[in-house]
């Protein structure tokens, strides 16, 4: 459905005062997929998302929609790519009604059956009998409800949303991003949503597309790429990560001070390397007779779950360890921990002087 190859796009002056904010990306996504595309602020991954849109024209590469090349050999125009669009906090114009606003893209489409498109849209996104108020009455959820029923109402080939629940807060942005994606899933519709928050990027993708510096560095289902990522840096992104020093024995065991472990990844590693353990991954030992020794120097109640943080003095560092919310342990307990999952290996870091 989607498919970006080889885009290069620049910024500024000529020569070394230009700066290269897209690297050589690619980026394929299926009919009826929805991708995000996750990276801290700068990498490259809004000016992807407007080289799609049509805001932004590459210094090379191509963009097709559907077999059809909008990049390249030739330039088509934002309206008409078949790409609908939901900017950050809506973007919906203040004086129109919430009927107009959705309709705005439906001009060329007969009164009546625009209207009846406008209704049908509206009751979709959960908005029926909303339409003739105005943005201002509107909560910032029903506002984003109202800029995905623009972008869907003319019917696109593809939806792009560009960090649509950051101005929203986090009880609201949880709840409306879960109605967004079951619409989106129910319709069949494609979609690319820009995000900076991994948990976000990781609830709502099919596929979670990394980004850093202009290049994808990592595309694939969120669950791999969380726990199977493709260096140390990304996988100290996405989460909490403990790093510990190992050595290979072969493709499917690792050596380290946690124990002889399974490797999941070994991303040809050989010999010494680094082993990266999740906080998941990590259990304290309630029979106390095998792990890693240490005492409790810290711990966060989350509710449902909760994060120890651990003194090791095997590692000389501190461990955190994810746990339910209802766990037995305090402040000052001495525990033993384990790892009974399969862990990745990466090759040796350098020891920074």
């Amino acid at each position: 459905m989607l498919d970006v190859r080889g885009v290069v796009k620049t910024f500024g002056g000529d020569g070394s005062a230009r700066s290269l904010a897209l690297d050589g990306v690619d980026l394929h996504i299926a009919a009826g997929e929805l991708v995000t595309v996750l990276g801290p602020s700068g990498c490259g991954k809004t000016t992807l998302l407007r080289v799609i849109a049509g805001f932004e024209v590459p210094d090379s590469g191509t963009v097709q929609v559907a077999g059809r090349t909008v990049v390249g050999d030739r330039f088509v125009p934002a309206h008409d790519r078949g790409i609908g669009l939901v900017p950050q906090e809506g973007a919906l114009f203040p004086h129109l009604s919430v009927a107009q606003n959705v309709g705005f893209g439906l001009s060329r489409m007969p009164a009546r059956e625009r209207r009846a498109r406008v209704a049908e849209t509206l009751e979709l996104v959960g908005l029926a009998g909303f339409g003739s108020r105005r943005p201002h009455e509107l909560s910032g959820g029903q506002q984003q409800r109202v800029a995905l029923a623009r972008a869907i109402a003319p019917g696109p080939e593809i939806v792009l949303l560009d960090e649509p629940f950051s101005a929203l807060d986090e009880y609201l942005r949880e709840s409306l991003r879960a109605e967004v994606r079951a619409l989106l899933k129910r319709l069949g519709t494609t979609a690319v949503m820009v995000t900076h928050d991994q948990e976000e990027a990781l609830a709502m993708g099919d596929r979670v597309a990394v980004m850093r510096a202009g290049r994808v560095i990592q595309v694939g289902p969120p669950r791999e790429t969380y726990f199977q990522p493709a260096d140390l840096e990304l996988a100290r992104f996405l989460g909490e990560a403990v790093v510990v020093d190992g050595h290979v024995q072969d493709d499917a065991r690792v050596a380290c001070a946690f124990g002889d472990l399974a490797v999941a990844c070994a991303n040809g590693c050989r010999g010494l390397c680094d082993v990266l353990i999740r906080p998941e991954n990590i259990r304290v030992d309630e029979s106390g007779a095998a792990g890693l020794v240490g005492t409790i120097a810290d711990q966060t109640f989350y509710g449902h779950d909760g994060m120890l943080r651990v003194d090791v003095p095997a590692l000389g560092a501190q461990v955190p360890v994810r746990v339910l919310g209802d766990h037995p342990h305090r402040v000052g307990d001495e525990v033993r921990l384990v790892v009974d999952r399969a862990v990745c290996t990466y090759p040796r870091q350098p020891v920074a002087a």
